[in-house]
């Protein structure tokens, strides 16, 4: 909408309704957060009541030990990798697997779901990101 079809809207319809959609503009009910959501419920006579379900946990695992700062600068140089191509993805991770089952002589070809083919490819042989692949 431009400058000037909202400006006429406003004059035609009255200022304060261009007016921000605040709580003390809006209904009863309206609370403008910040994306939080609420951890219970108002009942009829205001009461607020906690819900243990809707309370969310938070599950961090211990990182004694670990190296590497929360933070990565913008500064940092851009990465040296090429980006990866399903060629290369297929050549690292099911290839192998493959050929160790071909020497073993334990290689069915209707059995492909093992190296990560789905039927629901629509025809294509190996997906760009295997599921025993991190993505």
């Amino acid at each position: 909408m431009g400058v000037l079809s909202a400006l006429m809207r406003g004059l035609v319809r009255g200022a304060d309704r261009m007016a921000e959609f605040t709580s003390k503009r809006g209904p009863r009910t309206f609370y403008k957060s910040r994306g939080a959501r609420p951890t219970g419920v108002l009942t009829s006579s205001r009461k607020f009541i906690p819900v243990q379900a809707m309370i969310p946990e938070f599950v961090v695992p211990n990182l004694e030990g670990f190296n590497l700062k929360p933070y990565v600068s913008y500064k940092t140089p851009a990465g040296t990798e090429p980006p990866m191509t399903p060629e290369m993805i297929f050549n690292q991770v099911v290839a192998p697997q493959i050929e160790r089952d071909i020497e073993e002589g334990v290689f069915n070809e209707e059995n492909l779901e093992k190296y990560g083919l789905e039927k629901t490819q629509g025809g294509k042989l190996f997906k760009l990101h295997p599921r025993n692949f991190v993505r």
